[in-house]
């Protein structure tokens, strides 16, 4: 098991993690947190070779997926960065990628009712102000639960207070200070929920940050 227990702080800095060789060929991964070897809940990057593929497989519990770089592809399309899927049980894809793309995938928890099956075009999409610094964008929320990016367009504080039941980040662009603590593009982060300790944190994005974000899912 790796990172499994959720009642510790995890922060990684993805770009000092060596890239590991997956069952397929020309498909990398970078583990953050695995239940098992090769099933089970995992949060991984995962980075396909031009030309690698998948053969058809589906997700009991969840499939969730953000696109980094490049272009990810499977029978329903080809998606281009900014991507963010859900892909629910009873979901089968051959997922692809032509030339080759980076992913943030998370398997196997998705809560038993949650049956939205997305596919996000971020860049595309309406994102709303929260002030003259700050854009969000809901990608999904099922009961507590919620997902969404936000961006900044200058040096700004941000309040992740509703996060009482555990916290997600990963940054995409700029960077992340987390009571001074910085962290760059690349970097993940998972935070308890309050019951076991998470502190009350001061966090801000420097000019032009783009973070994904991910609460009470712990």
């Amino acid at each position: 098991m790796l990172n499994m227990d959720f009642t510790q702080s995890v922060s990684i800095a993805t770009g000092e993690q060596d890239w590991l060789q997956s069952p397929m060929p020309g498909v990398w991964r970078k583990p953050l947190a695995r239940e098992e070897a090769e099933q089970g809940h995992a949060t991984s990057l995962v980075r396909y070779e031009a030309g690698a593929s998948f053969s058809s497989h589906g997700h009991p519990k969840g499939e969730e997926i953000l696109v980094l770089d490049g272009v990810f592809s499977d029978q329903t399309g080809d998606y281009n960065a900014g991507t963010y899927f859900r892909n629910p049980k009873g979901f089968s894809h051959a997922p692809f990628s032509q030339e080759g793309c980076t992913i943030l995938v998370k398997l196997h928890q998705f809560q038993s009712d949650d049956t939205a099956h997305l596919a996000i075009q971020t860049n595309r999409a309406e994102w709303r102000s929260l002030n003259d610094a700050l854009k969000q964008l809901v990608l999904h929320q099922h009961r507590d639960e919620k997902v969404y990016m936000l961006c900044s367009s200058t040096e700004t504080m941000v309040d992740l207070g509703d996060a009482y039941n555990g916290l997600e980040l990963y940054v995409m662009e700029g960077e992340l200070s987390e009571n001074g603590q910085c962290y760059g593009k690349g970097c993940w982060l998972r935070r308890p929920p309050t019951a076991h300790g998470f502190p009350l944190a001061d966090y801000q994005l420097s000019s032009d940050a783009r973070i994904w974000v991910k609460i009470n899912h712990l």
